[in-house]
């Protein structure tokens, strides 16, 4: 066993102790934790592949066949088996991080880790991530077949949980000495939930105001444009859309009495490069003639990894790819007939209102001229070792209030409420139930169609030669300007009048330019009719995949596999040229001119072994702050400028106040800010250097997956050499970046390639628990076996029968 042979016993029970104690004030009972009979000497690995499992409520016999990845091909007669074994399959390799992100998700971690996860649980059900979840469970219930195999998943999960006793837990159950529950199919809404947030919980509209009241709507519209001036969106520019015709909302008269407010906290946000790379050629731009699709989605680099590779098959359909613990089928992968992958599409899909509520008691809040009630929402939070906590949260048509005289209001009667297309519900597992039995573009589409949020750029190919991407999800139709700032919860000209139609959502299917693309950029140009504004999208490694396509006429696998793997640093090849023309260097110390020369000759490519990136990385770190120090310095919570702006305002405005540093009594240029920062990061990788060796980029960045907990470093993995940054097409950074890479060619059938940061297994002591690491870092990816004929077991290692419970 990887982790726990008896050598390792002793070093590794103080690690773990000490790890949990630091991060959450508390150990589990070294007794227990170390009982031979049920501590976590049981967790000896028994992967238990070969025999014959009986499950509740199955209705003939499924065949999973292992390959030598530990990846399940799923054989099943009919789709409620299908997902009653996925369910048992996915809670066998993977029960302890399937229930925890659903705590996570829920707002339950103070039941496992106390009275330090309080503050993140209020944030969640103030977020109103239970009550999303409970609207798309209500959505879900309404299709009695969707119903039917979300169900079959429980029974499965449940099958398993109930085989179980305390000494098979997986060890983390020991480490927090708590024991799973059962599973339910709200559960599966709220991971559902859980993905809406992480994708679609970013926004800015608090820090946004505070923003404009501080620097006045001119100078706003400066540092936070709708458009820059670069724009290569995910749908081409010259796309025509004159085909709609739908009544835009009109502007309201602007009260700008919400301007002077000042907000000085903030809910928590996502990761903000939460995000990915899609990507398809036709067959007139590929090398075979098939269309050749990609993705690689980015989000936290974590052991148990996010994915779990599966394939389900019926003798209706037989698909493949990356499932997420919790959820049904397949969410990035193909079938026989199409492929399919998901970008995020970053659109803003949160507003929050100004609530007057009538008194104190918050009973009636004024909206239209009139004294609306408002409902309670009372919220039992649990937390381990202490009293439950009662949180009341108020709710209006608007949605939660999620900020008021409790929660980190500003005084006892204000309150800001958030609309979240989130809290909408949506079945929205429906859509990827019909995408794995899809056959063509129609499926496609139609599975597309009631898909809620998060907005996702799908894109997609086919083995009938068309590729196409849709920018979906349900997006308000706004009036200009709506969403930015802090809105006026009392006019009802400042609700969401209507969501655009479906059929209008920005899309291009065969494009004449033979590929089609997603990285998070701008969706649209400033043709499109409808209103979207700059909300943080991706400024660089959009066009360096769009630049790639246009390069060349036919592009093959490989070319794909370097494209993802792709380090180029477009960012750094905008702003260094113009530093280099521009500072002036006439007081650096030969030490400091050494290292002025080697970012000088650096080709922009952020590789491993390469020095120049990390002074890349430490001197923009610098750079972009010193920039901002106005923002800082604020006390209103302030989102800072985009990547993009702070280029173009060093470049463009080098003058600007904005550029003058607070503490100086000088007034600084952006040319001084250059030399500044640029000492600062000599003194800093010099002092690295001399405590650490070497800076090159693969130890200064030092990218690691580290487990859930975030306090287990025994069960986590460390300095990977991997290269490039969250700027380039491979966005690895120290924590995040690709967490499942796939393209699949549309042979017949598909011929797929993946790869991702983790491994099958959740057990730490499992050789499968982190063996895809390495490879995934090395750019390396597994020929994905995707099986046609159950009998053809040549490349099985074990195979099990899963079979009715008499």
């Amino acid at each position: 066993m990887k982790y726990f042979k008896l050598p390792l016993t002793l070093v590794l029970t103080l690690v773990v102790f000490f790890g949990l104690n630091s991060k959450f004030g508390s150990t589990p009972p070294m007794g227990k934790f170390l009982s031979p009979n049920e501590g976590f000497w049981q967790n000896e690995l028994d992967e238990n592949l070969s025999s014959t499992m009986h499950i509740d409520g199955l209705t003939n016999e499924v065949t999973v066949h292992y390959d030598e990845h530990l990846i399940p091909h799923v054989f099943a007669q009919n789709n409620t088996d299908l997902y009653r074994a996925q369910g048992y399959l996915t809670a066998k390799h993977r029960l302890w991080q399937l229930e925890f992100q659903t705590f996570a998700a829920g707002g339950r971690l103070a039941e496992i880790l106390g009275e330090q996860a309080l503050d993140y649980d209020r944030q969640e059900r103030r977020r109103g991530m239970v009550f999303g979840a409970e609207n798309a469970l209500e959505k879900m219930q309404e299709d009695p077949e969707t119903l039917s195999y979300i169900e079959a998943y429980r029974d499965g999960v449940n099958s398993y949980i109930n085989q179980l006793e305390p000494k098979d837990y997986p060890v983390e159950y020991k480490l927090l000495d708590y024991a799973p529950e059962p599973w339910t199919i709200d559960k599966t809404a709220l991971l559902l939930m859980y993905m809406t947030k992480m994708l679609a919980g970013r926004e800015a509209d608090l820090e946004h105001t505070n923003a404009l009241a501080k620097f006045g709507k001119e100078r706003y519209d400066l540092l936070f444009p709708d458009f820059f001036d670069v724009n290569d969106p995910v749908i081409s520019k010259e796309t025509d859309w004159s085909f709609i015709n739908v009544k835009m909302p009109e502007t309201p008269e602007q009260d700008r009495s919400l301007d002077s407010i000042s907000i000085t906290e903030t809910l928590d946000k996502p990761h903000p490069q939460n995000g990915s790379n899609n990507w398809a050629v036709s067959g007139r731009k590929s090398y075979s003639g098939h269309p050749i699709l990609a993705n690689d989605p980015h989000l936290g680099l974590n052991l148990p990894s996010i994915w779990f590779v599966m394939q389900l098959a019926t003798p209706e359909h037989n698909s493949y790819g990356a499932t997420l613990p919790g959820a049904l089928g397949i969410i990035s992968g193909y079938n026989n007939h199409i492929s399919w992958g998901e970008t995020n599409a970053t659109r803003d899909v949160i507003d929050w209102y100004k609530i007057e509520f009538k008194d104190d008691t918050r009973k009636e809040y004024k909206h239209d001229d009139q004294w609306k009630k408002t409902t309670q929402r009372i919220e039992e939070i649990k937390i381990r070792n202490r009293e439950t906590l009662y949180d009341t949260i108020i709710y209006t048509h608007h949605g939660p209030v999620s900020y008021d005289h409790s929660f980190k209001g500003d005084n006892a009667k204000a309150g800001y409420a958030m609309q979240w297309v989130g809290h909408i519900g949506g079945n929205n597992q429906r859509t990827f139930l019909k995408l794995n039995e899809g056959k063509n573009y129609d499926d496609y589409l139609d599975a597309l169609k009631n898909y809620t949020a998060p907005a996702q750029n799908f894109v997609f190919a086919s083995i009938q030669g068309d590729i196409a991407l849709w920018i979906q999800g349900q997006f308000p139709n706004k009036w200009k300007g709506q969403g930015k700032f802090l809105l006026d919860g009392s006019n009802p000209k400042h609700d969401w009048q209507s969501f655009i139609p479906q059929k209008f959502n920005a899309h291009s299917k065969n494009p004449e330019r033979g590929f089609v693309s997603s990285a998070n950029q701008h969706p649209v140009d400033p043709s499109y009719p409808f209103y979207v504004y700059n909300d943080g999208y991706e400024t660089y490694r959009n066009r360096v995949i769009n630049d790639f396509f246009r390069a060349k006429d036919k592009f093959n696998i490989q070319d794909f596999k370097n494209l993802q793997n792709n380090n180029y640093n477009l960012k750094a090849s905008e702003l260094l040229p113009y530093i280099f023309t521009n500072m002036d260097t006439s007081t650096l110390t030969a030490e400091e001119t050494d290292i002025l020369n080697t970012i000088k000759s650096w080709d922009f490519y952020s590789e491993i072994d390469q020095l120049a990136p990390s002074i890349w990385e430490s001197w923009w770190t610098k750079l972009y702050k010193i920039v901002w120090d106005e923002f800082d310095a604020d006390s209103r919570a302030l989102e800072k400028p985009f990547t993009y702006q702070t280029i173009y305002m060093l470049k463009n405005h080098p003058q600007d106040e904005l550029m003058d540093i607070l503490s100086t009594s000088e007034k600084e240029t952006s040319n001084d800010l250059f030399l500044i920062t640029f000492k600062e990061t000599a003194k800093e990788l010099t002092e690295w250097k001399a405590e650490h060796g070497d800076y090159n980029w693969g130890a200064y960045k030092a990218t690691y997956v580290g487990h859930l907990l975030q306090a287990l470093p025994a069960f986590s993995r460390f300095d990977l050499p991997i290269g490039g940054d969250y700027n380039t097409v491979n966005a690895a950074s120290k924590n995040h970046g690709p967490s499942w890479r796939m393209i699949v060619e549309m042979t017949t059938p598909p011929t797929g390639y993946g790869i991702y940061p983790g491994g099958q297994s959740g057990n730490p002591g499992s050789k499968y628990y982190d063996n895809f690491i390495d490879r995934w870092a090395k750019g390396d990816y597994m020929n994905l076996l995707f099986m046609q004929d159950q009998e053809d077991t040549k490349d099985i290692i074990a195979s099990q029968i899963l079979t009715p419970k008499q």
